[in-house]
């Protein structure tokens, strides 16, 4: 279903469109604002997924025990040793 609405662009925005239909990438500049729409809301569906993976990885790590950390020196080593920085300091 197609919903005809008005919408308010600033001239900038207005350009851009019309650029867009002119060069022959859009239809016209309604295909243009819902291409738009779509890729916020593809923008939207991975940010969710990024950040519910990334708060179930802390949840994870909440749960390791700390017997189980590692300290900085050995964290880092490999690391400090590839720039060249002594692993004691």
């Amino acid at each position: 279903m197609t919903v005809k609405k008005t919408v308010s662009l600033t001239d900038r925005h207005h350009r851009y469109l019309s650029e867009k239909v002119g060069r022959g990438m859009f239809a016209t500049r309604s295909a243009v604002v819902a291409a738009a729409i779509e890729q916020m809301m593809q923008d939207e569906i991975e940010r969710d997924e990024a950040l519910s993976g990334l708060a179930e990885e802390i949840r994870k790590r909440m749960r390791t025990p700390r017997s189980e950390f590692v300290d900085q020196v050995h964290a880092f080593s490999a690391a400090r040793a590839t720039i060249g920085i002594d692993p004691k300091t």
